[in-house]
């Protein structure tokens, strides 16, 4: 099974779109501050994730929701979380 994730930095408010085949063991490296791209954004929350039985489409996946495209999708799709922890 492959994942592709999402993460929001409770510290700048920015999202992190990651991809990886044990979800549970990715998620406590960017906990412990082992991957370099999100040290300093902790604390992290698991917002969003997706599940694949292969490999190239989760990777296109990811890919894709990097993207203006994507980031517009989880946007949208997310809108009532993001509502709730920025209420204007």
């Amino acid at each position: 099974m492959y994942y592709v994730y999402i993460l929001h930095s409770m510290k700048d408010g920015r999202l992190y779109t990651g991809f990886t085949s044990d979800l549970k063991k990715r998620l406590n490296e960017h906990s412990t501050a082992k991957v370099k791209s999100t040290e300093r954004r902790l604390p992290l929350k698991l917002i969003y994730y997706e599940a694949y039985l292969n490999r190239t489409d989760a990777k296109s996946r990811e890919k894709f929701l990097k993207s203006g495209s994507g980031k517009r999708y989880i946007k949208k799709q997310l809108s009532n979380y993001f509502r709730i922890t920025n209420p204007c």
